[in-house]
């Protein structure tokens, strides 16, 4: 009877998916159906002067992830992550670049959600698209600095006459947890090496330290640096013009921008008759637009069984022990994708693409090993994106060589651990008390219901600092440094990409698609096939993922910018063992 009913509702459940499914494409087909004959442009159909639309809104990440369900548009927390892939979006400029049929890119960039180091990525491609004489034009309603920074790339940048342009520099802010903490009766334990790591800085103070401050500026600064030079560059602007625009407020209205930011204010009607000009067809005439999505050129590479390979492995989120998921990189997992492209024959070199805060020392520690055993096999090159900060450092610096942007937030070198204590939050805020049996002295250290003592601070304090030796240790062999050096560069002090340099942290400015190419001529290969790992899961796993996935969905959507808060206290609740983890949550604007 059992076995019955497990079946029984097994079929019923498979069912319901099933048909939850054909109602979601039914209705995918629909849309599309009677979008295709409602809008002029969008089609899929490369024909002789078509324009490649990078209708740019949402997230970009490193690697795009499969779901059937993108094309039938929003469907809320199925279709929520992962809507550009940052490694298809270059691809296809690129081949966008070579097709004589593509005379030209529309950019219309609406709220971006990427990090400086993509962004610029993402302009490097467009930079080089242009060398080919084909020409971009870039329209907005609305252009953050963000999105401005990618839009000045443009031969014509054009804004909306009611619309706005953001240019006063950037901040960032960093939220401070210690008065609510104090409120509710909690103390925050903390054991660190490095006077830049400020992890623990919002559970301890109201405020930044003036070392973190010092950092902060630096590095926020160099990342408006490298803004300034590209857009002075392409907008031929002096950077002092560009200051003094942010600083006294200037672009009040969008006519305040004409002729110093943008090109002109023009609706949107009016910028498709600007390209249609530009392709050289007659304005009655439909422009031909292809949508990104929908841009398919056929790979020219060699697809035969015995092409040699270069593995592009993606390590992208916080780092943990485990298998990992879509926003975690556990270490087991990661491990293993590096030991099986090591023993894969076929494979001659790996690119190994970090993007990563950090996270547990132990995790780093284990994956860092594999990047050592690869090294000796074939040649790893490291590609980081936005962040390969701290335990992101720490998986990257056995590498041959290290590629990053300019903007790329890296070093944090640093270690930390935290110990919440809520005895005094049980007793005074809730009338718990706790008593407690031990076999041994310290059995209960490392609880949150008291504070360490003295000698057990001492014993945690020692861990901390021998795997602070560790890490210096491994930075040093890998980098060709003394532990010193490393050491006076490290502390937990973040840089850029750009200062990182200067210091002997990476080796080369660039993008995944430089770090491809250093690793193809390593090995000098001519005909070779570019393999992502890991595996991607299936399509439809996201009918098998746990709840508390679906929920985080769910909470991302619904919290938006406030959603870096909440995974930060999540974080702390979380946190097991010592950590080489990003000094805090940047939100910069």
């Amino acid at each position: 009877m059992k076995q019955f009913f497990g079946a029984f509702f097994g079929s019923v459940i498979g069912i319901i998916i099933a048909t939850v499914l054909a109602v979601i494409m039914i209705i995918g087909a629909v849309k599309s159906s009677f979008g295709s004959g409602m809008k002029e442009e969008g089609s899929s159909t490369v024909k002789t002067n078509s324009v490649l639309k990078l209708d740019l809104e949402g997230q970009i990440q490193d690697r795009e992830k499969e779901n059937p369900l993108k094309e039938f548009g929003d469907l809320g927390p199925l279709t929520a992550e992962g809507a550009y892939g940052l490694n298809v979006l270059i691809d296809k400029i690129q081949k966008a670049k070579t097709d004589d049929k593509i005379k030209g890119i529309y950019l219309y960039s609406k709220h971006l959600e990427a990090g400086f180091a993509t962004t610029q990525e993402l302009r490097n491609a467009l930079e080089d698209f242009k060398k080919s004489g084909k020409f971009i034009y870039s329209y907005a309603e609305f252009y953050g600095q963000k999105e401005y920074y990618l839009a000045s790339v443009a031969d014509k940048v054009f804004l909306n006459p009611q619309g706005d342009l953001d240019w006063k520099g950037l901040s960032m802010s960093i939220m401070f947890f210690k008065k609510t903490f104090e409120k509710l009766g909690v103390d925050v334990q903390v054991f660190r090496h490095g006077k830049f790591k400020s992890a623990v800085e919002p559970f301890l103070l109201d405020k930044m330290s003036a070392s973190n401050r010092i950092q902060s500026e630096t590095f926020l600064n160099s990342i408006w640096n490298t803004m300034l030079v590209q857009i002075s560059k392409d907008r031929k602007t002096s950077i002092e013009d560009l200051n003094r625009m942010a600083n006294n407020l200037e672009i009040k209205y969008p006519e305040d921008a004409v002729g110093k930011l943008v090109d002109a204010t023009y609706y949107e009607d009016e910028v498709l008759a600007e390209i249609k000009k530009k392709v050289g067809i007659a304005e009655k005439d439909k422009l031909n637009l292809i949508d990104i999505d929908k841009y398919d050129p056929k790979d020219k590479k060699t697809e035969g069984i015995d092409v040699k390979k270069i593995a592009v492995i993606y390590a992208s989120g916080s780092i943990n022990s485990g298998s990992g998921d879509d926003d975690e990189i556990g270490s087991d997992a990661l491990a293993k994708t590096i030991k099986d492209a090591r023993l894969d024959d076929k494979i001659k070199a790996i690119v190994l693409r970090v993007n990563s805060p950090g996270g547990s020392a132990l995790a780093s520690d284990v994956i860092w090993r594999e990047v050592v055993l690869a090294k000796k096999a074939k040649p790893v090159i490291v590609s980081m994106g936005n962040l390969a900060a701290s335990g992101g450092y720490y998986i990257s610096c056995a590498a041959d060589r290290i590629f990053a942007q300019p903007n790329t937030i890296t070093g944090s070198i640093g270690v930390f651990g935290m110990l919440p204590n809520i005895q005094k939050a049980l007793d005074q805020k809730l009338g718990i008390t706790v008593d407690t049996v031990n076999t041994n002295l310290h059995s209960d250290v490392g609880g949150a219901l008291r504070a360490v003592s003295p000698s057990e601070y001492e014993y945690i304090q020692g861990g901390v600092e021998r795997v602070y030796d560790v890490f210096t240790k491994r930075v040093a062999e890998g980098r060709n440094m003394s532990q010193a050096d490393v050491d006076s560069i490290g502390q937990g002090r973040v840089w850029t990409g750009a200062d990182a340099l200067k210091i002997n942290l990476v080796d080369e400015m660039g993008g995944l698609n430089d770090a491809i190419a250093y690793a193809v001529k390593k090995v000098k290969l001519t005909d070779y096939k570019i393999v992502e790992l890991p595996k991607q899961k299936s399509p439809f796993d996201f009918l098998t993922k746990k709840e508390n996935e679906i929920e985080a969905r769910f909470i991302k959507q619904n919290l938006g910018i406030s959603y870096t808060y909440f995974k930060q206290l999540q974080k702390l609740v979380n946190m097991k063992g010592i950590q080489a983890r990003l000094p805090f949550e940047m939100l910069v604007q």
